[in-house]
C-alpha cells in the first residue's frame, strides 16, 4: 500500500510542476503575434515546413468551411513571448496564404476538392465575408508556461506528432531537444559541417541530407563511441536517449566538447585521406568501390579504428596507404560481407562483431593485442 501511495505522490509532483493554459486565439490575432514577434517560429523548426501547396489549400478550405481543426501548442518563453512547438504546417499553410512568408507572395489555392470554385484564388481574391471568415476564424491554443519544469516539457512535447506531416527522426530530435537545452544540438551540427566527414558521406541522397542524415551519423557515431554499452536493437530510441544524455551533460558541464571534436576530426581525417568518399561503400563483384553508401560500413570502420586512433599519423602517406589496403582486403572479406548485407544486422550483437572485425585487423597492423 505505502508503494501506491508514494506512486501516487511522484505522479501529483509532476502534474504540479506543469503549467498550462488553454486560449482561443483567431488566426488574425496570431498572424499579429508572428508580425509583432511575439510568436516565435525557429528558424531551423520553420525549415520543416514542407506541406504540398495542395495540403495548405485544402487546410484553407477546411477554415473556411469551419471544420473542426486539431489545436497547435505553444510554449512561453517570456510574458506576452510565445515558441510555436506543434502546429507548424498549419499555422505557416495561414501565413502563406496571407502572404507572409515568402516576400509578400500569396499563396495560389489548387486542388480544394470540396468547394472547386476556390481553385485559383488567392487571399486578395477572396470576397469580403469570406475574408473576414477566415480572419476570425478560432483555433485552440494550448500553451505551456514558462514555470513548468524544462524537463516535463521536453518530455511533453517530445511526444507530439499532431502536425500531418512524418519528419525525420534527427528532425524531431532537433527541433525538440531545444526545449532541454540548445548546446548539443549545436556542437552536433558544428561537427556534421566538418569538410572531412561530409567527404567521406558524400554519397548519401540530397533527400537524406534534407532530413539532416548528416546530423544523425554525427550522432550515431558519437553514440555508440560513447554509450554502446547501453544499445540493446532499437537504434532510433537509443540515439534519442543518448542525445538527451549528452544535453544534460552539456549543461552540467561534464561533456568535453574539446575532446569529443578533436577525437571526430582526426578520425574522418584519416577516413577521408585513406577512401574518401569510397570508404563506407561496398565493393562491386568486381571487387571495385561503388559510389553507394553503407551504415554498416560506416559503424564499422569509424569505429573499428577508435583503439588504434592514437597511433595513426594521418600525414604518413605510408601508414595511409596500408590502411587503404586493409580496408579493401576487409571489404572483399566473405565473413565482413556476410557482417554488413541483409536484414537482421541493425541490433548489438552484430554491430558489435562488425566493429570488431574491423578493429583486431587495425590493431594488428599496429601491433596491438
Amino acid at each position: 500500500m505505502s508503494d501506491g501511495i508514494e506512486l501516487i505522490k511522484n505522479v501529483e509532483d509532476k502534474i504540479n510542476s506543469i503549467r498550462t493554459r488553454s486560449l482561443d486565439l483567431s488566426f488574425n490575432e496570431l498572424l499579429d503575434m508572428y508580425s509583432d514577434s511575439e510568436l516565435i517560429i525557429d528558424p531551423e523548426y520553420q525549415r520543416l515546413f514542407r506541406w504540398s501547396v495542395g495540403k495548405q489549400s485544402r487546410f484553407i478550405e477546411s477554415l473556411l468551411l469551419e471544420l473542426p481543426i486539431p489545436p497547435i501548442f505553444l510554449i512561453e518563453l517570456e510574458e506576452g513571448v510565445y515558441e510555436l512547438i506543434d502546429g507548424l504546417q498549419r499555422i505557416s499553410s495561414y501565413l502563406n496564404f496571407r502572404g507572409r512568408l515568402n516576400e509578400g507572395e500569396q499563396l495560389e489555392l489548387v486542388d480544394c476538392d470540396i468547394v472547386k470554385e476556390l481553385n485559383g484564388l488567392t487571399y486578395s481574391d477572396l470576397p469580403k465575408p469570406l475574408e473576414i471568415k477566415l480572419k476570425r476564424n478560432f483555433i485552440r491554443v494550448e500553451i505551456l508556461r514558462k514555470e513548468s519544469d524544462p524537463r516535463l516539457r521536453y518530455y511533453m512535447f517530445k511526444r507530439l506528432n499532431t502536425g500531418g506531416e512524418l519528419l525525420s527522426d534527427q528532425e524531431i530530435r532537433n527541433s525538440t531537444i531545444r526545449l532541454l537545452d540548445s548546446g548539443f544540438n549545436d556542437f552536433l551540427i558544428q561537427l556534421s559541417s566538418n569538410k572531412d566527414f561530409r567527404d567521406t558521406i558524400k554519397n548519401i541522397s540530397d533527400t537524406k541530407l534534407s532530413e539532416k542524415h548528416d546530423q544523425e551519423l554525427a550522432l550515431r557515431f558519437l553514440a555508440f563511441k560513447n554509450n554502446v554499452d547501453n544499445y540493446v536493437h532499437d537504434v532510433g530510441d537509443f540515439l534519442t536517449e543518448y542525445m538527451e544524455l549528452a544535453t544534460t551533460q552539456v549543461v552540467d558541464g561534464e561533456y568535453d566538447t574539446d575532446l569529443e571534436e578533436s577525437i571526430f576530426n582526426k578520425t574522418f581525417e584519416v577516413l577521408n585521406k585513406v577512401m574518401g568518399g569510397q570508404v563506407f561503400a561496398r565493393l562491386s563483384p568486381a571487387l571495385n568501390p561503388t559510389n553507394s553508401f553503407s551504415p554498416y560500413h560506416f559503424e564499422a570502420f569509424a569505429l573499428g579504428i577508435q583503439k588504434s586512433l592514437g597511433l595513426i599519423d594521418e600525414n604518413n602517406e605510408e601508414q595511409i596507404s596500408m590502411l587503404r589496403d586493409l580496408f579493401m582486403k576487409i571489404k572483399a572479406d566473405p565473413e565482413f560481407k556476410r557482417l554488413t548485407t541483409g536484414g537482421g544486422k541493425n541490433y548489438k550483437r552484430p554491430l558489435d562483431d562488425r566493429i570488431e572485425f574491423v578493429e583486431s585487423r587495425v590493431c594488428q597492423l599496429y601491433g596491438q593485442n
